[in-house]
């Protein structure tokens, strides 16, 4: 019977965490909702569920003590997504919940989906299992796919700074809570990198990273949702995606945090440092 159980393997940070977990000689086991991309690991099980499917999620995870819950794909219902998973979890009799939340996630959160976390991590702390939340700051992997063809990094962010995070430091960390649960019960754990950067900065390291000369346009708002309205997304998406620059105009993504030195004994990775690998 596995000890530990990781959901979201076949995505960056799931499948991260699942594969460090077996090579340190964990027998995860892997909640995915489509086993044929679930990653092939020594010892893993793989049960098909997904969040929505209480029962199957609860059939899944009974005997499992400590699960990883990495939040689901960004839609119009991850909240409802999320309250039933954690509730088949409580109901499977898991013990302790780490799960992958927001940089400043409150009800009043500039970015919308941080909100979604909130209500999460609340419903969560209403559950009864102990718990261990990871605020991750915005993902560093993905700066490079911001910039549009033009070399133009452009949002509504002024000269607000964000603490980028590199997903493997994520991975990293969350492998240090559910390997040692005990310690990290009732906490709360800002991942960031090791400084925060402006827009104008992340521009720069990118530039010398990659040879080109990627400049950043800081937009209006107005500006930010005309440029995005081309990709025909709805309402709560485009939202989420300009909200994302103004949470950081308004300086709700520009602490820098320990966490990540602390729970895995080594320095935070700059950006620069990830570019280079």
């Amino acid at each position: 019977m596995p000890s530990l159980a990781v959901t979201g393997a076949t995505g960056n940070i799931g499948g991260r965490v699942a594969r460090r977990l077996a090579d340190a000689g964990h027998a995860p086991l892997l909640l995915v909702r489509d086993p044929s991309r679930a990653p092939d690991l020594p010892d893993a099980t793989v049960a098909r569920a997904a969040f929505a499917d209480r029962d199957a999620v609860r059939r899944a995870l009974e005997g499992i003590p400590v699960v990883l819950m990495v939040s689901a794909a960004e839609s119009v219902d991850r909240v409802d997504q999320h309250r039933a998973f954690v509730d088949a979890a409580a109901d499977a009799g898991v013990s302790h919940l780490v799960y992958t939340s927001f940089a400043g996630a409150a009800a009043d959160a500039t970015f919308t989906l941080a909100r979604d976390h909130h209500a999460t991590e609340q419903h969560i702390r209403a559950s009864g299992m102990a718990f261990t939340f990871l605020r991750d700051n915005l993902y560093a992997d993905f700066l490079p796919g911001m910039v549009g063809d033009d070399d133009v990094l452009r949002g509504p962010a002024g000269d607000g700074r964000a603490a980028v995070v590199a997903q493997d430091d994520i991975a990293d960390a969350a492998t240090a809570v559910l390997t040692d649960p005990g310690p990290h019960a009732g906490r709360t754990y800002d991942l960031t990198g090791p400084q925060a950067l402006t827009l104008r900065d992340i521009a720069a390291v990118l530039s010398d990273a990659t040879g080109r000369t990627i400049t950043y346009h800081p937009e209006t708002v107005e500006e930010a949702y005309r440029s995005r309205a081309k990709y025909g997304a709805p309402d709560w998406q485009l939202d989420a995606w300009v909200s994302t620059y103004t949470a950081i105009a308004r300086g709700e993504l520009d602490g820098v945090s320990d966490a990540v030195p602390a729970l895995t004994g080594r320095p935070a990775t700059s950006l620069a440092d990830l570019l280079r690998r």
